[in-house]
């Protein structure tokens, strides 16, 4: 393979990014000013989504897990969403969540914190109602 057909370096002309170059996306670490707007932004989608809440502690087998990554501006907009655990046998799912966050949109503003990488597990039950670990009330043993 020569240097020009090598996916992970720069087209070798032309000015401007290439679509050849991979993109990195970095989450942002989890320090003090990240966990609290995490809680501010999954309040923010149980108040939205209010009857989509599986209320009390979920069943010991979740229909789906996903841990979902939405990148945020400085404003609270959702800039993109992505998903780092999805469910092979829920396909449905990350499609539906996606839709989700999208529609909540504009999440809370981050403030100080700026435009960042919001990180949470969605906890999916066969209901269609979920939980988020942020503020999950736990599994029942049975």
């Amino acid at each position: 393979m020569s240097k020009d057909d090598d996916p992970t370096l720069p087209a070798a002309s032309g000015s401007g990014p290439s679509a050849r170059v991979p993109s990195v996306r970095l989450i942002t670490a989890q320090t003090p000013a990240v966990r609290a707007y995490r809680k501010m932004a999954a309040n923010h989608l149980y108040k939205v989504y209010s009857d989509r809440i599986f209320k009390g502690k979920l069943p010991p087998l979740m229909h789906a897990i996903t841990v979902v990554e939405t990148d945020i501006d400085a404003t609270g907009r959702v800039t993109g969403v992505y998903f780092s655990r999805v469910p092979s046998h829920a396909p449905e799912v990350p499609a539906e969540i996606e839709a989700l966050i999208r529609a909540a949109s504009p999440l809370p503003n981050p403030g100080r914190l700026g435009g960042h990488t919001y990180v949470d597990t969605w906890l999916w039950d066969r209901s269609d109602k979920f939980q988020l670990d942020t503020l999950t009330q736990g599994q029942r043993d049975r």
